[in-house]
């Protein structure tokens, strides 16, 4: 009787059973030997291994990786002890209370303590791979077969897509947009590294392609609001995907016709859904604000205003957003192209990586839309609210193939693909193959291939760290 029931339940879910195994061997044979190995900035598993141990901090300090926050703890002259930094601008100590004390008041130092500058999320990922190796766990593992679910779900989204009447595609032509997002997006070198930025980028692409398949038409609030939660203890961007629920449940509910007709109706039809979606937004945003505070007495400090870079001036006189950095990163994102000296290698990728349309050209079409159904506005809303922000951000992501903070919006350009009715044609199928080409190129080359990246110096502002 098991096996009478479990062959129609294949049959039905060949395609995504048959994805996931492609984005497995895909990924997992572009890992390659890393599969086998720690990475090099194993951030998420130290975190993993300190929580199990009962610590917040990581003790003893790291001895490898890039971007940890250190708060250094200082005895002032009237005999006080306070958490913060010295600043290098300005010959004072901030304390993690905002307070600004001269140096000249600092008796001595304590020491410094070393905590994970990145949202929570990813470490619980790590938490069996920590219990089995303590702080030696596989990252690399854990991230591949997250990166492997994001291509089943992303067909079963694209698929509800099209159930819900907002898109026309057919099943074929949702695999092919499933393939694009998964090997022709920088998904794919993102995918097969481990390392503390990309398993965080990766997760949030597989949080954020949940969430949108509880968004349309508002059917899962519940989920959707968890789904949102988790992204943005993932990838902090993630936190203004608001708008395609928001605007998803405003359209169930009559949308914009329905609010300057009958206006208590319509309240009354939109306030379930979004109650219930603002439940467990709320109780993962208390969560993540009360671990903030016990480590850096502030509720959205994650700890980025302690890493200890070599742009940290830099950050201490514009912030860690400001307009100084929106020319740079625009740059970044848009318009930067490889490079092809006369000798070998022949071809060169800024340390800033390529521009989004490089990498993934099929996105072009975005600009040429056939259809836009109502849930096409609110999918752009949703990729505007994200994208904004991280034009001035005081990073361009650097080092990288291509511009991976768009990866906390992909998964809704790729949806915009699909609603856009664009028919999948030679052309457009070979742009898609195109941009899986240049991504596999990506995927193999990144940090093992140096002749391929110039990153010694750069016309695009203050080198960043990761």
């Amino acid at each position: 009787m098991y096996s009478a029931r479990a062959v129609p339940w294949l049959r039905r879910h060949a395609i995504p059973l048959v994805l996931f195994l492609v984005g497995l061997c895909g990924y997992g044979a572009l890992a390659g030997s890393r599969l086998w190995h720690q990475s090099t900035d194993p951030h998420f598993v130290y975190q993993a291994d300190a929580w199990l141990h009962g610590k917040a901090t990581i003790s003893p300090p790291p001895a490898r990786g890039d971007d940890w926050a250190k708060v250094e703890t200082v005895v002032l002259r009237d005999g006080r002890e306070v958490r913060g930094r010295r600043l290098h601008i300005r010959p004072v100590f901030r304390t993690t209370k905002g307070a600004e004390i001269p140096l000249a008041d600092v008796a001595s130092s304590k020491g410094q303590t070393y905590f994970v500058s990145f949202p929570p999320l990813p470490s619980a990922l790590m938490l069996p791979g920590a219990a089995l190796g303590g702080r030696a766990g596989n990252d690399v593992v854990p991230t591949v077969l997250c990166a492997a679910l994001i291509l089943p779900l992303a067909f079963l989204t694209l698929r509800r897509l099209a159930a819900a009447g907002q898109s026309t595609r057919t099943p074929t032509d949702d695999v092919w947009l499933t393939l694009a997002l998964g090997f022709g997006t920088v998904l794919c070198f993102a995918s097969v590294q481990g390392r503390v930025w990309f398993t965080a980028h990766v997760l949030g692409v597989l949080l954020a392609m949940a969430y949108a398949w509880a968004s349309i038409e508002a059917r899962r609030p519940i989920l959707a609001g968890v789904f949102l939660g988790l992204a943005a203890i993932t990838r902090t961007p993630m936190a203004f995907m608001l708008p395609l629920f928001v605007l998803e449940a405003a359209r169930g509910a009559g949308g914009w016709a329905a609010l300057q007709g009958d206006r208590a109706a319509f309240v009354r039809a939109v306030r379930g859904p979004l109650v219930r979606f603002a439940i467990p937004v709320a109780a993962i945003a208390i969560a993540a604000a009360a671990y903030n505070l016990v480590r850096f007495d502030a509720p959205t400090e994650f700890g980025h205003t302690y890493l200890d870079v070599r742009q940290q001036a830099q950050m201490e006189q514009y912030g860690l957003f400001s307009y100084q950095y929106l020319a740079r990163n625009l740059a970044v994102a848009f318009t930067l192209l490889p490079e092809f000296p006369a000798k070998g290698p022949f071809v060169q990728v800024s340390g800033h990586g390529l521009a989004l349309w490089v990498t993934t050209p099929i996105f072009l079409l975005l600009l040429w839309p056939r259809t836009k159904p109502p849930i096409h506005r609110a999918l752009w809303l949703t990729v505007a609210a994200v994208a904004i922000p991280t034009f001035f951000y005081q990073n361009s992501g650097w080092v990288q193939f291509g511009y991976r903070f768009s990866l906390d919006y992909t998964v809704f350009l790729v949806l915009l693909l699909a609603v856009g009715g664009r028919p999948l044609t030679y052309v457009t199928r070979s742009l898609i193959v195109l941009g899986i080409v240049i991504n596999l190129f990506g995927a193999w080359s990144f940090a093992r291939h140096p002749e391929y990246y110039r990153v010694g110096g750069n016309a695009y502002g203050t080198v960043v760290a990761h």
